[in-house]
């Protein structure tokens, strides 16, 4: 059983639209180290590492671990219906999870839990030769550009510059990024790396920087992706995402 309260309705609700669009379904598991959430897609392709910590809530009151199967669209439904300023309660009882939306008024849903079958992803056996922090608009930036010329985009890491390229049929995109310029924050590789990732996926990802300024990525040549975006004492959203093998 447990009973929390979150102040910041936002929080949750941003966060698991987020997930949703990556996700349909999910188990929760709520312990007395947060609120938790590591699953891969249906196709495989990317996993959702998410953790909101103790002190993200106002009032945080877990017997026992507990792991709560959830229609993540659903979920995402209820929590769209708070609005900023609102406040978020979740409780357990009766294989049910409650959702109540204190404002004006309180509104309570009932989301009724589900069977999620699913392996947790050894994320933690990847091992990364290359790390990027940037300020999140960075990528962002890389992103859209790409998204005009190609499906995909490519990642690439020197121990002085980082930058974003993608190439279609007859047009190219290109960010580039070096030490010392604003927005790259910092930059650990020895060598050059490059690595191509689908847009469709990251497109979805990095809807995370609306509440996360700052984005660490770690890759490596022809290997996962690793987004790491992180409110300080609050909240963690990773994702793993498979490359996409290219000649080029």
């Amino acid at each position: 059983m447990f009973k929390l309260q979150l102040a910041e309705a936002d929080l949750l609700k941003d966060s698991i639209s987020i997930i949703s669009e990556i996700l349909d379904e999910a188990n929760l598991v709520v312990d007395k180290t947060g609120v938790s959430l590591l699953a891969p897609d249906r196709t495989m392709v990317s996993v959702v590492d998410f953790k909101l910590l103790p002190l993200a809530f106002e009032d945080f009151q877990v017997k026992d671990a507990v792991t709560v199967g959830l229609n993540l669209t659903n979920f995402a439904s209820i929590l769209k219906r708070a609005k900023s300023g609102d406040r978020i309660s979740l409780e357990y009882a009766d294989s049910k999870l409650i959702v109540r939306v204190k404002g004006g008024s309180t509104r309570t849903f009932d989301l009724p839990a589900i069977d999620v079958k699913t392996e947790k992803p050894p994320i933690d056996q990847l091992k990364f030769v290359t790390k990027v922090e940037v300020e999140s608009k960075v990528l962002e930036e890389g992103i859209q550009d790409a998204e005009i010329v190609s499906d995909a985009v490519f990642l690439e890491a020197q121990p002085d510059v980082f930058r974003m390229h993608a190439k279609g049929d007859v047009s190219k995109a290109e960010l580039e990024i070096r030490k010392g310029e604003e927005g790259l924050l910092s930059i650990n590789t020895a060598e050059k790396v490059r690595a191509q990732y689908p847009l469709d996926y990251l497109k979805k990802m990095i809807k995370a920087s609306r509440f996360a300024d700052q984005v660490a990525l770690e890759f490596g040549k022809d290997y996962p992706l690793k987004l790491d975006f992180r409110v300080l004492d609050k909240m963690q959203m990773r994702f793993i995402l498979a490359p996409r093998v290219s000649e080029d």
